[in-house]
C-alpha cells in the first residue's frame, strides 16, 4: 500500500476524509499526539486500527468528535452525567477524556468490551475539519507500532505506518505531545485513570471529588480491567532498554558517570548535561514541565537513533501537577524497572490505617525498640497555625471553626471535616499540601543526621500522596464495630458521632492492596504489640 503525506488543504483534508468513508484508517493530527483515525461505528475499520498497530483488541479506543452535539447526535452515550457536562464546558475542545456509559450504537470492538466508551473533542482545528468531513466519530488511539513512542510528528507516524495505511496528515509538530488525560465518573466522584495536559489540579479548580487511580503510577493486578488506554501493557518504549533512576541531582549524575558511555545514554535535566561525562539527550529545564511532556516522545524515539546504545538511564520526575503524566508514560517505558538510589541510605516507612484500629499501639512499638517515629497528626497541627491553611479552611468550612484570636477550633474542625467523605476530602485538600512540605523537611533533617530509616505515622497516606515518598507502607486495619467501640472509649463520642466518623472512612480494601504490610488487630493489646514487634525485625534489618 502506498502512503500518502498530505498537508491540511481543503483538498488534503477531504480526500483524507474519503478513505474513512471507505472505512480506511489515516494519520490525524491532534493537540496531544497523532492519531490512527476510523470510522468508531464501523466494526471492520476499527479493527483496521488494531491490525495497522500491531495492537492488542481489548484495550479501549477513544471516541473523537468535533462538538459536543455529536455525542448525541452520533448517539455516543446512554447517558451524559451531569459532572460529565460540567468538565466539558470547562476542559472541550482540549486533552481531555471523558469515560462515560456506551449506547448499543458503539461497537464492542472500539471500546474492548467494555460497557462505557471513552469521548474526546480535540481541540486541533485540523482534527476538528476531518471529523465533519468524515460525517462521524472517529476511534483515534496513538498513530505508532503497539507499544513504542507515540507519534508527536507525521514523520514518525510515516516511520511506524508507511504501506499500513493510505494516507497520513501533516498538521504539523503536536503542542502537547502527551495522550489525553482520561476520567471516569461514578457516584460523584471523578478518577483520573490517565494523566495529561489536564492536571488533577486543574480538574479540581472545577470540581472538587477528583482522585487519581493507583493504577496510574503502578501496574494493573492480575485479572484487573484496563478501564484506559495506556493501562494494561508496556508502552512507549524504544527498542533499547529504558530504566528511571530516582534519586538526587548529585546521586543522579554519579550513577550515570559510572556507566559505559558506549553503550548507555542519560535523559537529563538541561541543569545535569555540563555535569554527566556519557552521552545526554535533555528532557528539558528541571522545572520546566511542560517542554518535559512536549519533548517526552521525540526524546524516546531519539533514543534508538544513537548508534550503540542499548540503554537509557532517566531522572524520575516527581509525581506532581503536569509531572505525574510525564512520569506516568516513563515508568511504562521503563516497564516499572526503577533504580532508587536514595532508598540504601534512607528509608522511609510509611505507617497508617483506620481510626480505632491501632496504628498508634504500633507506632509505639516501633519508638521503643529505637525507630524515629514522625507523626502526620503533629505535622498536621503545625500546619493549622499556617496562614494558607486557615484561609482554606475558612472558604472551606466558614469562620464557625475558628476562635476570638483566629486560631483553628480543632474540636470543631473534627465535627465539620468528619461527618461525610466529601467534607472529609475538602479538610484533605486544604491541609495536604502544607503536610507535604513539613513532612519532606523532617526527612531531610533526620537524612542529614545520618539516620538509616524513620517512620511517618500518617492517616491519611495515601490520600495525601505521601505514600510515593515511603520506601515501604505498613497498615493496620480491624473489625469497623470493634474500631467503633475504640474511639468510642478513647475519644468520649456517642454511638453516633463514632459511626459518623468511621463511615467517612475508607473500608479495608483501600488499604490492603496499596501496602506491603498489613497488621489485622481484632485481639487483644498484647497481641498487636506482639505482632509489631515481629514485623520491626523484617523492616529494620532487611
Amino acid at each position: 500500500m502506498n502512503t500518502l503525506l498530505l498537508g491540511t488543504s481543503e483538498e488534503d483534508i477531504n480526500l483524507a476524509a474519503s478513505f474513512i468513508k471507505e472505512g480506511g484508517v489515516v494519520g490525524m493530527p491532534t493537540e496531544t499526539v497523532y492519531g490512527l483515525a476510523a470510522n468508531a461505528l464501523d466494526e471492520e475499520a476499527v479493527k483496521r486500527i488494531f491490525e495497522a498497530k500491531g495492537r492488542p483488541s481489548d484495550n479501549p479506543l477513544i471516541v473523537h468528535i468535533s462538538d459536543f452535539e455529536e455525542i448525541e447526535r452520533f448517539n455516543l452515550v446512554s447517558e451524559v452525567p451531569r459532572v460529565a457536562k460540567l468538565l466539558a464546558d470547562a476542559f472541550w475542545p482540549g486533552p481531555l477524556t471523558i469515560i462515560m456509559p456506551k449506547s448499543d450504537n458503539v461497537p464492542e470492538i472500539t471500546t474492548g468490551g467494555l460497557s462505557t466508551v471513552a469521548v474526546r473533542f480535540p481541540a486541533d482545528k485540523n482534527a476538528q475539519r476531518l471529523i465533519k468531513a468524515a460525517g462521524c466519530p472517529l476511534a483515534a488511539p496513538s498513530a505508532n507500532l503497539s507499544g513504542s513512542p507515540s507519534p508527536t510528528t507525521a514523520n514518525h507516524v510515516y516511520s511506524d505506518m508507511k504501506g499500513k495505511i493510505p494516507a497520513i496528515i501533516d498538521g504539523g509538530e503536536c503542542k502537547v505531545g502527551l495522550e489525553s488525560t482520561v476520567v471516569s465518573i461514578k457516584d460523584g466522584v471523578v478518577t483520573v485513570l490517565r494523566p495529561g495536559g489536564i492536571t488533577a489540579e486543574d480538574l479540581m479548580s472545577v470540581y472538587e471529588r477528583v482522585e487519581v487511580c493507583d493504577a496510574v503510577l503502578n501496574k494493573l493486578k492480575e485479572g484487573e480491567t484496563a478501564l484506559s488506554p495506556g493501562m494494561k501493557y508496556k508502552h512507549y518504549s524504544p527498542n533499547a532498554r529504558v530504566c528511571l533512576v530516582k534519586g538526587s541531582d548529585r546521586s543522579f549524575r554519579d550513577f550515570v558517570n559510572k556507566q559505559d558511555g558506549s553503550k548507555t545514554v542519560a535523559l537529563c535535566y538541561e541543569e545535569d548535561k555540563e555535569h554527566i561525562t556519557i552521552p545526554t539527550i535533555v528532557m528539558g529545564s528541571k522545572a520546566d514541565l511542560e517542554a518535559q511532556a512536549h519533548n517526552l516522545f521525540a526524546d524516546l524515539r531519539h533514543i534508538d537513533e544513537l548508534e550503540g546504545v542499548t540503554c537509557a538511564y532517566v531522572r524520575c520526575p516527581e509525581a506532581e501537577g503536569l509531572g505525574m503524566a510525564v512520569l506516568n508514560r516513563l515508568i511504562r517505558a521503563a516497564g516499572f524497572e526503577v533504580i532508587n538510589l536514595e532508598a540504601d541510605d534512607f528509608k522511609i516507612i510509611g505507617l497508617t490505617g483506620q481510626s480505632g484500629a491501632g496504628k498508634s499501639t504500633v507506632s509505639e512499638v516501633f519508638e521503643k525498640l529505637g525507630a524515629v517515629v514522625i507523626n502526620a497528626d503533629e505535622l498536621a497541627h503545625a500546619a493549622l497555625k499556617t496562614e494558607e491553611c486557615k484561609e482554606n479552611l475558612r472558604l472551606a468550612f466558614g469562620g464557625g471553626i475558628f476562635d476570638e484570636n483566629g486560631e483553628v477550633i480543632r474540636k470543631a474542625l473534627a465535627r465539620a471535616a468528619f461527618c461525610s467523605k466529601e467534607n472529609t476530602e475538602k479538610l484533605n485538600r486544604c491541609t495536604h499540601p502544607v503536610i507535604i512540605e513539613l513532612a519532606k523537611n523532617e526527612f531531610d533533617y533526620y537524612k542529614r543526621a545520618g539516620e538509616k530509616a524513620v517512620v511517618f505515622d500518617a492517616p491519611t497516606l495515601f490520600e495525601s500522596g505521601l505514600n510515593r515518598l515511603c520506601s515501604v507502607v505498613v497498615s493496620v486495619i480491624a473489625d469497623k464495630d470493634l474500631r467503633a467501640q475504640r474511639i468510642m472509649e478513647r475519644d468520649s463520642l456517642s454511638f453516633e458521632d463514632a459511626y459518623l466518623r468511621l463511615n467517612a472512612q475508607n473500608d479495608d480494601k483501600f488499604y490492603t492492596e496499596k501496602s506491603r504490610y498489613v497488621i489485622e488487630n481484632n485481639g487483644t493489646a498484647e497481641e498487636l504489640i506482639k505482632k509489631a514487634e515481629e514485623l520491626s525485625k523484617e523492616l529494620f534489618d532487611e
